[in-house]
C-alpha cells in the first residue's frame, strides 16, 4: 500500500464513515440505574459508567463493591477519572482525564442502528506497567469497533500501590482474602458488569473478546489463568503482552520470600510503609495506611521513574493469580479459548543500547553466542545498538508472543499469531522501527487521533484492515474475511505469522524464526 491511490481505494472498499454531527442518545438501563449518551457518526457513546464503588476511605485495598444505585438518568457524556497515578510526558497514550482514586468506571461504544441480533464484545484492557495508563486515550476511542459491529467496553482499574499491595495488617483483617492484586479483581468486577449489563447495550454476554496492550495483555493473560476469571469471555487476543517467566524478577509472592529471594508482597508493602513513617503490623496501622494522601502512595512513581523496593506489581497470590503465566500454559491451566497473539517488530526501539551492555546480553548465550550473533547481524554491518534492542525486544515480547501461541496451538485451541512491522508515513527515518504500543492507533483505527495532520492514507488504510481482523475475530473466532489478505491459523511446524508491514499485511513464515529459536533455548537454559 505504498500507493496512496490505492490506499484510498482500500479505505473505501472497506468503508470509512464520514462525520456527522453530535446528538443525545436514548437512555439505557444498567441494573445501578438509567445512563444516557451521545449519538454521533452511528455510533452510540456512554462514558464513565461506575461499575464499582469508589475504592476510597475504609475501601481502599479491599476487593471492589458494587456501586450505589443511582435515581433519575445519570449523564453518561464524559470519561470518568483514570485511576491514581504520576503520568509522564512522553506516554503513547497520553491520559484525557486528571487521576483520582474514585476512578473504577466503564465506557460503552455501540452501533446506534442494529438489527434484532445480538453484537459481538469486545473489552479493552489498557496498558502501562500496572503503574501508568486509563481507559480516556483519544486512541483508545472505540467507535470505529461500533461501526464494524461491535460494542466495545473499556475499564479503568486501579494501579500502582493502589491495586496491588499486601502488608501483613491487611492479611489479618482478611485472612480469607482475596488480597493484594485489588487491580485484577477490578478487571474481573468489570467482566462481570459486562455479563449482567451488555445486553441492555445490544451486545451478546455469551460472545465476549477480552484484548490488551501490554500490561493489558498481560491482564489478558491474567484473565486466561484466573479462576475467578472463568467463563467471563470467550476469545482473547494478546498484543505485546509478554507470559515468560522472568528468572531474575519472578513475581512476588504474598506471604513468602520467592525464588532469587525476591522479599514477599507483604515485606515490600511494609517497607513502602516505614518509608511511609507507619510501623506496626495492626489495624491502627492499616488505619494510617488507608489514611495517607493519595499522592503519597504514587509518591512520583511511573512507567519511567519504578520503585521496586516499595512496590510488588502483580502478585502471585494463589487465588487470583494462581501461578506464573508461562507455568500455567505450560500445564494447561489456561481457558481454552480461540487466542490471537502477537508483538512489534522492535519494541524497545527506543535508542540503541551502550556497547557493554549489548555484549553482556550477547554473553548470556553462551555457547551460542557467535550463532546469536550472527542471526541478530543480518545485514552484515555489525550495528551493535540496534542488535543489542532487537535482542531485549525479542526476549521481552516477541518470543514470549510465539512460545504462547506454540503452547496455545499444542492445546487444541485455534491461534493466530502476529507480527506489527508498519512504522506510520510521518516517522519513517525518525525511528528505528516499529515501536512498543505504536500498533494500538491502527487496531483502533484512530491512526489521526495520534498522527494528526501528519496521517497519510496508507496510515489510515493500515488501520481499518487491522481493524478489520480484530472484528472478525471477536465476532467468530477467526480473523479472516471480506477479502482480506488470508491469516492462516498457527501451528509450531509452519511457524506462519501474519507481518503488518508497509505494503500491507503478508503471511509468511516467521523471518526471526533462527534468532528466535536462540532466544528460546536460553530462556530454557535459565528457567527454574
Amino acid at each position: 500500500m505504498r500507493d496512496g491511490t490505492r490506499a484510498v481505494a482500500m479505505l473505501g472498499m472497506l468503508g470509512l464513515a464520514v462525520a456527522c454531527q453530535a446528538g443525545a442518545a436514548e437512555p439505557v438501563k444498567t441494573d445501578s440505574g438509567l445512563v444516557s449518551g451521545v449519538e454521533a457518526d452511528g455510533v452510540v457513546s456512554f462514558k464513565g459508567i461506575p461499575y464499582a464503588a469508589p475504592p476510597v476511605g475504609p475501601l481502599r485495598w479491599r476487593p471492589p463493591q458494587p456501586p450505589a444505585p443511582w435515581p433519575g438518568v445519570r449523564a453518561a457524556e464524559a470519561y470518568g477519572h483514570d485511576c491514581m497515578q504520576e503520568p509522564f510526558p512522553s506516554d503513547a497514550a497520553p491520559l484525557g482525564t486528571p487521576p483520582s482514586e474514585d476512578c473504577l468506571t466503564v465506557n460503552v461504544w455501540a452501533p446506534a442502528k442494529r438489527g434484532a441480533e445480538p453484537l459481538p464484545v469486545m473489552v479493552w484492557f489498557h496498558g502501562g506497567g500496572f503503574v501508568n495508563g486509563g481507559s480516556s486515550p483519544a486512541v483508545y476511542d472505540g467507535s470505529r469497533f461500533a461501526r464494524r459491529g461491535v460494542v466495545l467496553v473499556s475499564l479503568n482499574h486501579r494501579l500502582g500501590r493502589f491495586g496491588f499491595f499486601a502488608h501483613p495488617a491487611l492479611s489479618r483483617e482478611a485472612p480469607a482474602g482475596p488480597l493484594g492484586n485489588y487491580g485484577f479483581l477490578d478487571q474481573i468486577a468489570a467482566l462481570h458488569w459486562v455479563r449482567r449489563n451488555v445486553a441492555a447495550f445490544g451486545g451478546d454476554p455469551r460472545n465476549v473478546t477480552l484484548f490488551g496492550e501490554s500490561a493489558g495483555g498481560n491482564s489478558v493473560h491474567t484473565m486466561m489463568i484466573s479462576p475467578l476469571a472463568t467463563g467471563l469471555f470467550h476469545k482473547a487476543i494478546v498484543q505485546s503482552g509478554g507470559g515468560r517467566t522472568n528468572p531474575s524478577l519472578p513475581m512476588a509472592r504474598l506471604h513468602e520470600a520467592g525464588p532469587g529471594g525476591r522479599p514477599s508482597a507483604e515485606a515490600i508493602g511494609v517497607a513502602f510503609a516505614e518509608k511511609a513513617g507507619i510501623r506496626g503490623e495492626d489495624a491502627a496501622a492499616l488505619a494510617a495506611l488507608r489514611r495517607l494522601p493519595a499522592a503519597t502512595l504514587v509518591s512520583g512513581m511511573n512507567l519511567a521513574q519504578p520503585q521496586p523496593e516499595t512496590y510488588s506489581g502483580p502478585i502471585l497470590d494463589g487465588r487470583v493469580v494462581p501461578g506464573e503465566i508461562e507455568a500455567q500454559f505450560r500445564a494447561a491451566r489456561q481457558a481454552r479459548v480461540p487466542y490471537l497473539v502477537g508483538a512489534n517488530a522492535l519494541e524497545f526501539g527506543f535508542g540503541p543500547l551502550p556497547a557493554p551492555a549489548v555484549d553482556g546480553l550477547f554473553a548470556a548465550f553462551g555457547s551460542d553466542r557467535e550463532r546469536a550473533i550472527e542471526a541478530y547481524d543480518a545485514d552484515g554491518r555489525r550495528d551493535e545498538g540496534r542488535m543489542g534492542i532487537e535482542l531485549v525486544s525479542d526476549q521481552a515480547m516477541v518470543e514470549p508472543a510465539r512460545l504462547l501461541a506454540r503452547l496455545m496451538s499444542a492445546a487444541g485451541r485455534p491461534t493466530w499469531a502476529y507480527r506489527f512491522s508498519y512504522v506510520a508515513t510521518s516517522l519513517r527515518g525518525k525511528v528505528m522501527g516499529a515501536l512498543h504500543a505504536s500498533e494500538i492507533p491502527f487496531v483502533f483505527s484512530t491512526v489521526r487521533s495520534r498522527y494528526e495532520a501528519a496521517t497519510t492514507a496508507e496510515d489510515e488504510a493500515v488501520g481499518e484492515i487491522m481493524n478489520a481482523y480484530w472484528v472478525a475475530f471477536a465476532a467468530n473466532g477467526d480473523p479472516n474475511g471480506e477479502g482480506r489478505p488470508r491469516w492462516p491459523s498457527y501451528s509450531t511446524d509452519q511457524d506462519v505469522i501474519l507481518d503488518f508491514g508497509p505494503g500491507g499485511p503478508v503471511a509468511r513464515p516467521d523471518p526471526a524464526r533462527t534468532r528466535l529459536d536462540l532466544v528460546e533455548r536460553l530462556a530454557g537454559a535459565s528457567r527454574p
